[in-house]
């Protein structure tokens, strides 16, 4: 069995060094390769038998929206009324913390605002560079999934990912006021479902956990912003995102079953691995980086603010119960489960899971302005 070691590279899930010590070493290349070890799958038996995606097809089909038309891309966007307005429902810049003897010391609204910024740049740009990262995988399951039923939603799926990826370029290059890399350990957490060969290790690591965690992130951001053009940019995102974690949900329930302990017990240690990937990719080093301040003692800091402890555990409130219905929290001895206990998030468990609630993320007759 893997040790936590093997998996993450460190024995501590907590070890701010290590997780600060994994970097991009290629921020400057536009293009990045990555072998994909997955076989191409042709099915020649085209009946409908799995009801449940059938369903999921047909309202994907009659849920496209033009991110050209529907969203209202005349509205104006003052970034640090945006941060200030985020900022105020905290109790204001630098809120939540005694910045006392700490590189915050002697800042004034202006530096705060100006991080609040940098971090909005920040955010967006990891939502672009993880939807990229669906767009590709999502082809990958069209590729190598063996039923139809779900070449045809993962076929609906790709075309999601594409118009997520085009809206929030366009709010990156239209509103705000720079672009970031992609962090290091997301990037590696993508080429790690990339390479895998096994088409239901795409499913869990994209659909799952990645696609799980983006629904929990988008949802509450949605409900922070004041800002009108994200917030119902993030609103259209959210109704497809739920119909994609769904449709990993009910693929994956059923092809769990027939798993064997082993090979059940290595879903587990991926799911983990996902996780902890995750977890660490919203530091937001790059950004302290960028201003010139001390990583390492700026993030223990920030980490003490009550509302970035509660923000990274909500990360995980799609994750957990989603993973509790694939049945891999208590597969085996329950290795999972203890798992997310370390993380602190094993209180999402009984949460709804997407499989059921995806309906109630649909948009509303009307919400499309080109309709």
């Amino acid at each position: 069995m893997a040790t936590t070691e093997d998996l993450i590279g460190r024995t501590d899930v907590n070890d701010l060094e290590a997780i600060l010590a994994i970097t991009n070493t290629d921020v400057d290349e536009a293009i990045r390769a990555v072998k994909d070890n997955a076989d191409a799958i042709f099915t020649w038996d085209y009946e409908r038998s799995r009801h449940k995606l059938g369903r999921l097809y047909e309202k994907a089909k009659t849920s496209m929206w033009n991110g050209e038309t529907d969203l209202p891309w005349e509205t104006p966007v003052d970034q640090q009324a945006v941060v200030l307005a985020n900022s105020a429902q905290f109790g204001g810049p630098g809120a939540g913390f005694d910045v006392t003897g700490t590189p915050f010391e002697k800042w004034t609204d202006k530096e705060w605002i100006e991080v609040g910024v940098q971090s909005q740049n920040w955010t967006l740009s990891q939502f672009l560079h993880g939807e990229q990262g669906a767009l590709v995988c999502t082809a990958k399951i069209v590729e190598s999934v063996p039923w139809i039923d779900a070449k045809y939603y993962a076929a609906t799926q790709v075309m999601d990912e594409a118009r997520h990826v085009e809206v929030f370029a366009k709010y990156l290059d239209t509103k705000l006021s720079g672009h970031y890399p992609i962090n290091a350990h997301l990037r590696l957490l993508l080429d790690d479902i990339v390479t895998d060969s096994r088409w239901d290790m795409t499913y869990l690591g994209m659909q799952i956990m990645v696609e799980g965690l983006a629904l929990a992130a988008f949802g509450f951001i949605h409900a922070l912003t004041t800002e009108p053009l994200l917030k119902q940019l993030l609103r259209y995102v959210m109704a497809d995102e739920a119909r994609h974690v769904a449709f990993g949900v009910l693929s994956l329930q059923e092809y769990y079953e027939g798993l064997s302990s082993s090979e059940l017990r290595e879903r587990q240690e991926f799911a983990f691995e996902a996780a902890v990937r995750m977890r660490d990719r919203f530091l937001q080093q790059e950004v302290w980086d960028r201003m010139g301040l001390p990583v390492k003692e700026v993030v223990s800091l920030v980490q003490q603010a009550p509302e970035r402890q509660m923000f990274q555990q909500m990360l995980f409130s799609k994750i957990v119960p989603n993973c509790k219905k694939l049945g891999l929290l208590d597969a085996g001895d329950g290795w999972l489960r203890r798992k997310f206990g370390e993380l602190g998030v094993i209180q999402f468990e009984d949460w709804a899971d997407t499989g059921d609630e995806y309906e109630a993320f649909a948009l509303a007759e009307g919400d499309k302005r080109s309709a």
